[in-house]
């Protein structure tokens, strides 16, 4: 029977990737996502990959949607907690609704995910759960206070649930990438996305499919032993 998996995110940018290359590689696949509609809808006609609407900031929509989820196709076997967003600006304008925003969404809805799925992983003693973080969590970045803080803690969340699963069988990592051509990079001013490329070692933006590469090799049940990482793709820019 094939593994179940849900991406959080995932009808656009490395959730799409990501969604798209476990689909090809076997498992079934099931997206949540929250903003555009046109956007998931266009998604799922491409693909025939089922989407799920729900906030993952919000957690009592987030335990409904994956019960719902887990009543229709069966148990998560795979999590992936791609969903993010970013609200810049440097400190001493921040908004709290800049900054709790940003929190909310993309430490709380790691929380609000996992928080769903683990006793059942725990039950069946197997799980695979990565969650995405960002080269910004590990190096900080100018005018991100909330996204470096929202994405450290998605690593240190990374370790301690590994150090609670792993002998249940569940592994538990973390992908930090570097500037991925996505629509959240696309957003920025092409004169600094300009200087952002020139810092990266490799000389260009991360394409989706290179980050959901990373994501297939964590859940496969051969990487049994590799939990608690934080797999850096990221063209050299940041060595951790």
């Amino acid at each position: 029977m094939a593994r179940i998996a849900l991406v959080s995110g995932g009808v656009s940018g490395i959730g799409a990737a990501t969604a798209k290359l476990l689909k090809a590689s076997g498992y079934t696949v099931i997206t949540n996502f929250f903003g555009n509609d046109n956007e998931a809808e266009a998604f799922t006609h491409e693909t025939a990959i089922p989407i799920r609407k729900w906030n993952v900031a919000d957690f009592d929509e987030t335990q409904n949607g994956i019960a719902a989820v887990c009543a229709e196709f069966g148990p998560i076997d795979t999590l992936i907690n791609n969903a993010g967003i970013t609200r810049d600006s440097m400190l001493h304008k921040m908004s709290y609704e800049q900054w709790r925003s940003v929190i909310d969404v993309d430490l709380g809805g790691c929380f609000n995910m996992c928080r769903a799925v683990i006793e059942g992983m725990r039950e069946r003693r197997f799980g695979r759960i990565v969650n995405i973080s960002s080269v910004n969590g590990l190096s900080g970045q100018f005018g991100q206070t909330n996204y470096s803080a929202a994405k450290a803690g998605i690593i240190g969340f990374t370790k301690a649930l590994a150090l609670e699963g792993a002998a249940r069988g569940i592994t538990v990592n973390a992908i930090a990438p570097g500037y991925t051509n996505t629509g959240m990079v696309s957003a920025v001013p092409a004169k600094v996305l300009e200087g952002i490329v020139a810092g990266v070692p490799v000389g260009r933006l991360a394409t989706p499919q290179e980050i959901a590469r990373g994501v297939l090799f964590l859940v496969d049940e051969g990487s049994a032993f590799i939990t608690g990482a934080t797999l850096s793709i990221n063209g050299g820019k940041y060595m951790a």
